[in-house]
């Protein structure tokens, strides 16, 4: 993610912020200019954006529980922001711990919001028959006699646990699960995936690439999920997947790779927000100097420049006592597979594929981790 100013006052701020600290500004994000602004009152219920001199915005209606700072024109008639809109179900705000889980899921989801609207992604249904992405962010003590909540995706709705929002829980989970990696924003990135499957890959001229890819997704999906947690990944499972649940079925190992692509762009458009220079004092050439946009660079760079940041910022949270931010390695069929994906999200978007980019990239990764110890 970029970087962010108050306009007013100059003072660093976060995405999520919604009054500067310094000067006391209210602020607001634009999501068409990808930017956090300053706001003045314009007397009405609207705002003056410092950012977008001339134009007048309000805020979007979920603004009044604090879990959204997002704006939208004054003129428009809409009262959810671009994020919002596709809530359908919230939990029951009466319980003031659920208005605390959708505080931190809506800034997870909104996080995910500006990745997808940066590489340009469709939101909205094709037609009137296609799914619309939907969200429904359930309480598992709203009906505590009835069936678990699953997190997961089906026909365009995702649909989250709240329970999720809860840190101990989440731990808890993910120990259960025997994963390496679980948060809010994960599970964004992980479930829109199957939503981008249906609208990238099903009846498109990429599904017969996606299948000599990544398999043949008409395997019994259940059954595929039964026998994975029945007996678990294949003893070389990291050859092959970037996780061990990327294993289980072809649908899941492109949303398991396509979340990490997204984890890739995000952190690395921070990284070169600040100016990053990866530069160890070792005899083997880990270097990066991260000073471009990954959401417009080709693979073969995202590349180079991920294995040396990600081998850097694991060393420095070792040197705190905790777990490697990215657990994680790039085996060169992953590196095809996130190219698969990179090549999709462009060609949507209207970029030109790169001819050769996939294999580059796997020639970057491979002389990259030449010189890497493993993440274990």
């Amino acid at each position: 993610m970029k970087l962010f100013e108050c306009q007013n006052c100059g003072q660093p701020l976060y995405f999520e912020n919604t009054k500067c600290e310094s000067c006391g500004a209210r602020l607001g994000y634009l999501p068409r200019e990808a930017t956090v602004t300053a706001l003045r009152p314009a007397g009405d219920s609207t705002w003056h954006a410092l950012a977008k001199r001339g134009m007048r915005y309000k805020f979007c209606a979920n603004a009044a529980h604090d879990v959204c700072n997002w704006l939208i024109p004054a003129h428009e008639a809409e009262h959810f922001c671009v994020a919002c809109r596709h809530n359908r179900t919230i939990p029951n705000l009466s319980d003031p711990e659920n208005l605390r889980r959708w505080r931190l899921i809506e800034i997870a989801k909104h996080r995910l919001f500006y990745t997808l609207l940066k590489l340009r992604l469709p939101l909205d249904a094709r037609s009137k028959d296609a799914a619309e992405l939907t969200f429904d962010f359930l309480d598992p003590g709203a009906a505590p006699a009835g069936p678990p909540i699953m997190t997961g995706h089906a026909a365009g709705v995702i649909t989250l646990n709240v329970a999720e929002a809860d840190d101990a829980e989440r731990e808890r989970m993910r120990g259960t699960m025997g994963e390496l990696y679980r948060t809010l924003l994960g599970h964004f990135r992980h479930e829109i995936a199957h939503y981008y499957w249906d609208r990238l890959i099903a009846d498109t001229p990429n599904l017969e690439p996606f299948r000599q890819i990544f398999g043949d997704e008409r395997q019994d999906y259940q059954q595929a999920l039964q026998n994975y947690y029945a007996n678990g990944a294949p003893a070389n499972w990291t050859e092959h997947f970037i996780s061990a649940y990327a294993s289980s079925h072809p649908w899941e190992d492109f949303a398991e790779t396509w979340a990490h692509y997204f984890h890739m762009a995000d952190t690395l458009e921070t990284a070169n927000a600040f100016g990053l220079v990866v530069k160890p004092k070792l005899s083997k050439g880990m270097a990066a100097r991260i000073d471009f946009d990954p959401l417009h660079a080709e693979l073969d760079r995202i590349i180079e420049s991920w294995l040396p940041l990600t081998f850097a910022v694991n060393s420095l949270n070792r040197s705190m006592g905790i777990p490697d931010l990215y657990p994680f390695v790039l085996n060169p069929q992953v590196i095809g597979k996130l190219s698969f994906i990179h090549e999709c999200i462009r060609a949507q978007a209207g970029r030109k594929a790169e001819p050769a980019g996939g294999m580059r990239a796997v020639i970057a990764g491979l002389r990259q981790r030449a010189g890497f110890p493993t993440a274990s």
